[in-house]
This record gives structure tokens, sequence and C-alpha cells, in this order.
């Protein structure tokens, strides 16, 4: 067998946790310190999610998932500009000062010049050739090549600051690098966190309109995966994936969930020689039952708060613990099934992945993943 396998580049690190929610969380005060909350923080940007759950647990949630004005659907645009022009007018006013907007130009972190705003914050992530013909005072980060050599700078404001206005010293040399070194435009992507800003932006009423915006539609897109060999855990089971080879072994799995891959049908029959994956046992502790699967998936410029919204909703419509239901493990202890809904978004760039297993009850299994 050829040994393709290249130690050259930066090892993936993996990180995993078991936390409990607690018992009620408030929508509107949703603590950003516990996970699964600060993951979904911790990656402001998202090109992928899905929402992976058993047909019986989509069912319940279905009626929220084809609601037109739900919370499960959203727009965002993308738009041709140049960075200086976020700075002017309107623009400047209404999204920055007085919004709530996120934005993310084109480019590969690490290797090209990648700018960046959320919550206020504009992160510039420069070369260092750029860096030095700007003026603007950055910090050096770590970009995988030699230790002791800086390449790569990054720079950022805050534009919410009262200093970050016109006229304002600091402000000033950001509109001077803004005209005279960095004045290409770019392809961006743009996300107004105002949830009543979606049909004013459709009418092309928003200041990005003058922009002529490519208006993209965060819609849910259903796949019902038949027959699907899947592990049946219980609550009581988790504290059995601690070991590393079981924690890898269900993140990978849900994953192929996510791929829709043929591997994990009852019915696959593929040759040995050419796939030897098996359905995780867990030490053969663990039976396996058939059971239809569904995946519902968004493309598009997504942020930690609609991945909040619809984590809560989930949770809410499909998740929702009886009561009666003592132990809140979903009627696991009592020899039913448990309930359980993952969720899981990459990043661009693919630098960073985050997994949610969240199960009926306080439960949450998290993976994150970086590279």
């Amino acid at each position: 067998m050829l040994d393709i396998h290249s130690d050259n580049g930066p090892d993936t690190k993996a990180y995993f946790s078991h936390s409990l929610l607690p018992s009620y969380i408030d929508p509107q005060n949703v603590s950003t310190k516990k996970k699964p909350f600060s993951t979904f923080n911790a990656q402001p940007f998202s090109h992928t999610l899905d929402l992976i759950l058993p047909e019986e647990v989509y069912e319940l949630v279905r009626a929220e998932l084809e609601r037109e004005d739900g919370v499960t659907r959203s727009v965002c645009a993308r738009v041709f500009m140049k960075l200086g022009e976020i700075l002017e007018g309107d623009f400047f006013t209404e999204y920055i000062k007085m919004g709530n907007i996120m934005m993310l130009s084109e480019g590969r972190p690490l290797v090209d010049n990648v700018f960046s705003l959320y919550e206020g914050i504009l992160r510039l992530e420069l070369d260092r050739p750029t860096y030095e013909r700007c003026g603007l005072q950055g910090k050096p980060i770590e970009d995988g090549g030699k230790k002791h050599k800086k390449a790569r700078w990054v720079i950022e404001f805050n534009l919410r600051l009262p200093s970050a206005t016109h006229g304002k010293k600091g402000f000033s040399r950001l509109e001077w690098a803004c005209k005279n070194v960095l004045n290409q435009s770019l392809t961006w992507l743009f996300y107004n966190l105002n949830p009543s800003s979606a049909e004013s932006l459709r009418e092309g009423k928003e200041p990005i309109s003058v922009h002529q915006p490519f208006i993209h539609s965060l819609e849910p897109i259903t796949t019902i995966i038949p027959s699907v060999l899947v592990p049946k855990l219980t609550v009581a089971d988790l504290t059995a994936l601690y070991d590393q080879e079981d924690a890898l072994a269900l993140h990978e799995y849900i994953h192929l969930l996510s791929l829709n891959s043929p591997r994990l049908s009852a019915i696959d029959a593929v040759d040995p020689h050419l796939s030897r994956y098996e359905v995780p046992t867990f030490n053969m502790n663990t039976q396996l039952k058939t059971r239809n699967m569904v995946r519902v998936r968004w493309r598009g410029f997504i942020g930690p708060r609609f991945v909040k919204e619809v984590f809560l909703m989930v949770r809410r419509e499909g998740l929702r613990v009886e009561k009666g239901d003592v132990n809140g493990d979903g009627g696991a202890q009592s020899g039913k099934e448990g309930r359980w809904a993952a969720l899981c978004a990459g990043a661009f760039g693919g630098l960073r992945e985050w997994t949610v297993m969240q199960w009926a009850g306080r439960e949450t299994l998290v993976w994150e993943t970086e590279g």
C-alpha cells in the first residue's frame, strides 16, 4: 500500500465536550459562555448548516421549518464593494453605527488579504508588504510558516466607538489606507441581523441597494435518508463515549449522515475492498436499529444568531421533555429510545467546523475541529 500521507501541514485538533443545558432557556437572554452557544459564537461565519434528526423528530419540527416567516428563513447578499465604501454615508451610519450587520470579503485565510465585519469590529488580515504600506497598528499572527518570521498581521477597529468618526485621527488613518492602499473592488458576503430588513432588501430600499447586490434566500432543503443503521444510544450511554476512539467514531458517523453516505444504509452491500467502514457499536455494547433519517440543509452566509434560533426551535418543538419525565432524558431511562438532533456547520476557508448533538432534556455533546 502506498503511503500518501503528508506530515508537512499543521495537525487538525478536535475538542469534545459533554455538558448540561439549563431546564429552561430564555431565548431573549441566552448565555454566551455556555456550550453549545459559546461554540456557535466562536465561528462567526459559516457557509453550510446541516440539521440531522430522526424522521419522527423531524415531523415535530416540520411545521416550523416550512413556515414562510419562520426563524429558519432569511436572506443574505453578495455584493461588489471597496473597503472604503463601508465607511461612507448611509451605509456606515445605518448599518454600523445604528444597526448590526456582518460582512466577509473574498480571499483565503492565511493566504490572501481578507476583511471581515462582525459585531461592529472591522478585522483586516494582511500580508506583510500590504501591512507596512497601510501605516496602521496591528499584531502578528501565526500562519503555519516559519516560526520566527512574522508574515501576516491583523488590524482591528471597533467602528461603534465614539472615536470611530470622520475627522478623528485614528479613523482618518484608516480612511487614508482604504483610499490609497486597500482600494481594490472585492466580492463581499452581506447579512443584516435586523429581521425586518429581508423584505426591504428584496425591494431595493436598503443602503446596500445602490451597489446592486445579488440576493440569496437562506431556505431549508430537506433530504429524506431511508433505512439508515443508527446506534441505539440513550442518555445513560453518553458517559461511555468519553473514550477518544468512541467520541471520534460518533463524530464521523454524524458527518457521514450529513453526506447522505450509502455506507450507512441497512441494505448497503459495498465490496469490502472498496470500503471497510462499519456503523459504530462502541465495543459491541450498542445495538443497531434501522430508522429513516432526515437532513435539512442551509447554504449561504450564516451567522451565530441564525444557528442559535434554529437550535432553540428544534429543542422547543422536537426535543421537549414532558413534566412527568423526572429524569429529563426524553424517556430513555424508562426503556424508550431517546430523542436527539444534530447540527453541523462548516466555516469559510475550511479551518473550523463544529458538530452539536442535542438530546431531549439537557444533555449536549459538542465537537469542535480546527485545522
